[in-house]
């Protein structure tokens, strides 16, 4: 039987049918029929399937490392907390939440906190990536509210990126505007961000602005819009308020100013400049390169200023558009799982704290806002948190500051972890692991960037003794004392509570209501978008009325920070997301060909930046700040500017030896939303003293304590990276601990180049082949991944290093979906006359599933191109 679900990935909420099979796989297609994505599905969402096995799951509760009942993990929970709140009171004690739990859990795990503990310290990691837009938004709209949709973005004339790499962090609004963009060719696409992304395949102008620079442009972009008269005057005056102290703060960034504050040309500022003021229809969609910012809400409000002083909001193809990175981080907003917000949207002020508290029949409610994610693992430090409940999040390898973090949750009295995995860098940390139902066997609601509220729905049984997380939470609150308030049988309960308040004593007041879905049925909920009143409501604002005192939007004045200056011999580090992977990998990390594309940690630097500091192509690089140091691969390319460097999040100590990119990162926070400048690292580069690098591939998972390594799941086995200081003394030790295996392997050595390799075959299977170099290895990956699968191997052809002349060798992967690699795609354009994208994918597949990779195929077919007419 087919269940229509929803994508446990990005915030773009894709629809999914997962269809389980006899012999316990699971097909997963899109869903044609969801108004997210139409059936479509990124590289991600299309590997789904092959993330749901039972390996590394955590099944049973434990208290330390001993195995326990339910029971007895309830209590010691309950009671650990209780007596934290006896001792130190109610703000002794945290949540810390996660945008992948379902609304359901969510709610309940707020109810907790504010109504029944009597605290506001629950927060989540949605802090790290949009609690600037939120701020934002409250600033200038009175209300956390997104004015727009996703049809805005296929029906605008001009779309204006900020911060926002779609093509890889999300792909299914990409191709959507892709595919628009088919259709109505005279669509403008403006890209401002410093690295040149893939998502400029599409751009019509690309602003590499220096960084934080975003916020001088639009600041400037406002004075512009006021010297040419493009201001909408009236709307300003019947629906705003404060535009005379924004322009003021305005009118001095003149375009030469802008240029000197963004390290852009004034001749680009112009024409960006020039694209906005004649162009009505006007999206600005804008992530966590905005947000990710010490400046991130000023940001927010200098794009939105430029919006409400046009009047370009709420109608068809304009507004601000803010893309969430998780699939319910607003949902979680909407339960009030920020630590300064109260549930339905509603605040700490006196009025909606008596409302909630009444509504909950809560008798301790928090009365003022608590700590916020990185003051909450501050506070953990020095001692003033004593219990802390982590949910479906791993602060261990994604908050700044990440040693730090480590450190602080080693010294908490009580840590409890719930998750689906047993084995993540925080679970190492947790006194109670309590395993939480996962993608697949959870049932409840989430809500992506648009507004629109979806169902997962489960379509697995729960394994071993996992439980749902809204369970779990319940079942502490029953031990504590407040089991009336939590008496739910089943997660629709929830929900109805949930559509409840917000309604309640609402009236139009608050733009987060549900009151129309009241006697809706749970189980067959379509997709709908928020406000639902008397009918769901698609965009909001085009009546000008706002939520706020006085129901006009507010404009706020903005002076952008100081440009970023760089001490010699330091690089600004950006953090981020690469295409096939997402967040630490708990799920993406189990699918082989999603590790295809890019297998380890690697920094981006600029050509000229690594000549000057003597570091090769694909050598390793030492990255270090005042907070940590990392081991990471070095990917030279012009895509990125000179003096800043760009390194993904992904990597923890489960995939790599050393490549938590976020303990280099320091714990400087937005004054405004306390979301942490995760896009702003300050480090120092050098090239790694490595003497000898290594790659290998094996059937069964090694045992890996080199100086570097990183590991990832292949088909049939597992490959990885190595890299030495010095080279193992003796090589057959070395194998057999590596590789738990006392057989000797077969080995070949070149003395001329110091090149080595190692092997072994079993009945014509193999078992395990290292290949070493003083330089990085030049084995193609794919070739020896290959070699997993055969049958009739011989020791001499693994030893060799390289496919035979009967073997052709696909190169490195590009189209994940397809498994098609760049010698593939090189092929059918040089010697088959392949001319396009499209042709290509006529020939390979590459390309023709989520689109991902359709930047990179074009630019190997201009490369191809280019060398042949040469």
């Amino acid at each position: 039987m087919t269940t229509r679900t929803t994508c446990p990935y990005c915030g773009v909420g894709c629809g999914v049918l997962a269809t389980p099979q006899p012999d316990g796989s699971v097909t997963i297609a899109g869903d044609p029929e969801h108004p997210a994505n139409f059936g479509r599905l990124c590289s991600k969402g299309s590997a789904l399937g092959e993330t749901l096995s039972l390996e590394g799951r955590l099944l049973h509760p434990e208290i330390g490392d001993a195995r326990v009942t339910w029971d007895e993990a309830l209590d010691h929970v309950a009671k650990g907390f209780m007596s934290a709140v006896s001792e130190h009171g109610p703000d002794s004690v945290a949540i810390y939440g996660s945008g992948q739990l379902l609304t359901e859990d969510y709610y309940l795990a707020n109810k907790l906190m504010k109504g029944f503990i009597g605290s506001a310290n629950i927060d989540t990691n949605s802090r790290l990536c949009m609690a600037s837009s939120v701020a934002g938004h409250k600033r200038a709209f009175g209300s956390d509210t997104v004015p727009g949709n996703y049809e805005d973005l296929e029906e605008a004339d001009l779309i204006v990126m900020v911060g926002s790499n779609l093509a890889w962090c999300h792909p299914v609004l990409y191709q959507r505007i892709v595919a628009a963009r088919a259709q109505r060719p005279q669509m403008k696409i403006v890209l401002i961000d410093p690295r040149r992304t893939v998502t400029n395949d599409i751009a019509d102008l690309h602003l590499p602005v220096a960084p934080d620079g975003d916020g001088a442009l639009f600041v400037g972009l406002l004075a512009h819009l006021d010297r040419l008269g493009v201001i909408d005057s009236s709307y300003i005056a019947a629906h705003t308020s404060g535009f005379e102290a924004a322009l003021l703060a305005a009118e001095d960034w003149s375009i030469e100013r802008v240029a000197g504050a963004t390290a852009l040309s004034a001749v680009s500022i112009a024409r960006f400049y020039e694209l906005f003021a004649r162009t009505r229809r006007v999206v600005t969609v804008y992530s966590q390169g905005v947000n990710q910012s010490a400046s991130g809400t000023d940001k927010v409000n200098a794009i939105i200023n430029c919006h409400l002083a046009t009047g370009r909001i709420g109608y068809p193809g304009m507004g601000p558009f803010s893309v969430t990175g998780q699939p319910n981080a607003m949902g979680g907003r909407e339960v009030g799982g920020l630590a300064n917000m109260l549930a339905a949207h509603m605040e700490f002020v006196p009025e909606d704290i008596e409302r909630v508290s009444r509504f909950w029949g809560a008798p301790r409610m928090a009365s003022k806002p608590g700590l916020k994610a990185v003051d909450l693992f501050a506070a953990m430090a020095r001692g003033e948190i004593k219990a802390v409940w982590i949910m479906a999040t791993n602060p261990v390898d994604s908050m700044p500051e990440a040693n730090a973090v480590r450190t602080a949750l080693a010294t908490c009295p009580l840590v409890v972890v719930s998750d689906m995995n047993r084995h993540t860098d925080t679970m190492a940390l947790a006194h109670v692991r309590l395993p939480a139902a996962g993608w697949g066997e959870k049932d409840g609601t989430v809500t992506n960037s648009e507004r629109r509220i979806s169902r997962q729905r489960p379509f697995l049984p729960l394994p071993g003794e996992a439980r749902p997380d809204w369970w779990i939470i319940g079942q502490v609150a029953h031990r504590m004392g407040h089991g009336r308030a939590f008496d739910y049988e089943a997660p629709g309960e929830i929900f109805a509570e949930h559509v409840a308040l917000a309604g309640f004593e609402n009236e139009g007041r608050r733009d987060f209501d549900l009151s129309g879905l009241v006697d809706a049925d749970y189980e067959s909920l379509a997709p709908v978008q928020w406000p639902v009143r008397g009918k769901s409501v698609a965009r909001l604002f085009a009546d000008g009325k706002f939520f706020t005192a006085d129901g006009k939007a507010r404009f706020v004045p903005i002076q952008p920070p100081p440009a970023f200056a760089l001490a010699p011999g330091s690089f600004l580090l950006n953090t981020g997301r690469v295409r096939d992977h997402w967040h630490t990998m708990t799920r993406t990390g189990k699918a082989a060909r999603l590790s295809a594309h890019m297998a380890e940690p690697f920094v981006e630097i600029h050509p000229a930046d690594a000549e000057a500091l003597g570091i090769r192509r694909a050598s390793l690089v030492r990255l270090s700040s005042p907070h940590g140091h990392v081991l990471v691969r070095a990917l030279v390319t012009d895509r990125q500017s000179r003096g800043q460097l760009f390194s993904p999040m992904h990597w923890t100590d489960q995939f790599a030896g050393n490549g938590r990119i976020d303990a280099l990162v320091a714990g400087k926070t937005d004054p405004v939303s306390g979301q942490p400048a995760l896009k702003m690292a300050v480090v120092h580069a050098e090239p790694a003293a490595v003497q000898l690098y290594g790659f290998f591939v094996a059937t069964m998972k090694p045992d890996l304590a080199t100086d570097y390594w990183a590991l990832a799941p292949a088909q049939g086995g597992w490959r990885g990276e190595l890299g030495f200081f010095a080279e193992p003394g003796d090589w057959a030790a070395f194998l057999a601990k590596t590789f738990g295996t006392e057989v000797g392997f077969q080995s070949l050595r070149d003395d001329s180049s110091g090149r080595r390799a190692f092997a072994l075959v079993e009945d014509g299977r193999l078992v395990a082949a290292l290949y070493t170099s003083p330089d990085p290895v030049l084995v193609s990956r794919q070739w020896a991944v290959g070699l997993l699968a055969q049958s009739d191997l011989s020791a001499s052809k693994v030893l060799a290093g390289r496919p035979g002349a009967d073997t052709p060798d696909g190169g490195a992967i590009v189209c994940s979906c397809f498994g098609v690699g760049i010698n593939t795609i090189a092929e059918v354009v040089s010697r088959q006359g392949c001319s396009s994208v499209e042709a290509v994918g006529a020939l390979t597949r590459a390309g023709t599933n989520c689109g991902s990779c359709r930047a990179e195929i074009r630019s190997i077919v201009d490369a191809n191109r280019l060398a042949a007419a040469e």
